[in-house]
């Protein structure tokens, strides 16, 4: 299904990142695996990717940071070659309720999870233009689309890749580059792995198929969307949660 294809995926370490990144390669691509603070996680995720027969490069860095994104481009097509899929996956958690919540936990959030996901956006766009191809697939969240207490800084973050994601779908259609987003519900990854066994049965009673999300439940919409399988789709959001915001 994506047979030859290249794709960079960030945070690719662990959780839903990981989970995209070995899918992908099981269909046939080969992954450049961004990564910010843990290498052996990364590390891990390559020799995956090796072992299923495909290649793939350890990439560090800040998604924050412009200039980090800028040669973490230039060395994936060094490496492997122009990305044909980017997922923009990388991103991080500063709860707290907004009467508490600093300014530095806002921007933290902020410059991770939308300002990142911009940078790399107008990185892959520059790239697949010339080539008049590609799949732009970035990490949104049902908190994004629904909002949740305790989260003013990733509602505002996860809802702004929705609006990114349809304003550059609506700039790169013409040139046969696809731009959609996936909406998680809530995922057993190392983010919800915090909640106690109250808390998450809770959350699993109000969750219409009655169970949390696995990451390769993700995996699997993403490398739908990066596929010639999603060519007609682009400018949508995909929710993934089990029915949740229904």
């Amino acid at each position: 299904m994506l047979e030859n294809k290249i794709a960079l995926v960030t945070g690719a370490g662990r959780g839903i990142g990981r989970a995209v990144a070995l899918t992908l390669a099981g269909y046939g691509a080969d992954i450049a695996v961004n990564y910010c603070g843990s290498e052996a996680k990364a590390l891990e995720t390559a020799e995956e990717i090796r072992a299923l027969g495909r290649r793939a490069i350890l990439v560090q860095a800040d998604v924050s940071v412009q200039a980090d994104c800028e040669r973490m481009f230039k060395e994936v097509t060094e490496q492997l070659g122009t990305p044909d899929i980017l997922v923009n996956n990388a991103g991080i958690t500063r709860d707290n309720l907004a009467l508490r919540m600093s300014e530095e936990d806002f921007d933290k959030v902020i410059n991770t999870n939308l300002k990142g996901t911009f940078f790399c956006m107008k990185l892959a766009a520059k790239q697949m233009l010339r080539k008049r191809y590609g799949r732009i697939i970035s990490l949104s969240s049902i908190v994004g689309l629904h909002g949740n207490a305790g989260q003013l800084n990733y509602s505002a973050a996860k809802a702004g890749v929705v609006g990114m994601t349809k304003s550059l779908a609506k700039e790169l259609a013409s040139r046969g580059i696809t731009v959609n987003a996936v909406a998680p519900g809530y995922i057993d990854t190392d983010m919800t792995a915090a909640l106690n066994d109250a808390q998450k049965d809770a959350i699993r009673s109000q969750i219409p198929l009655g169970r949390i999300g696995q990451p390769q439940d993700i995996a699997e919409t993403v490398a739908f969307l990066a596929s010639d399988k999603a060519a007609y789709i682009t400018g949508q959001v995909i929710s993934v949660d089990g029915g949740m915001g229904i």
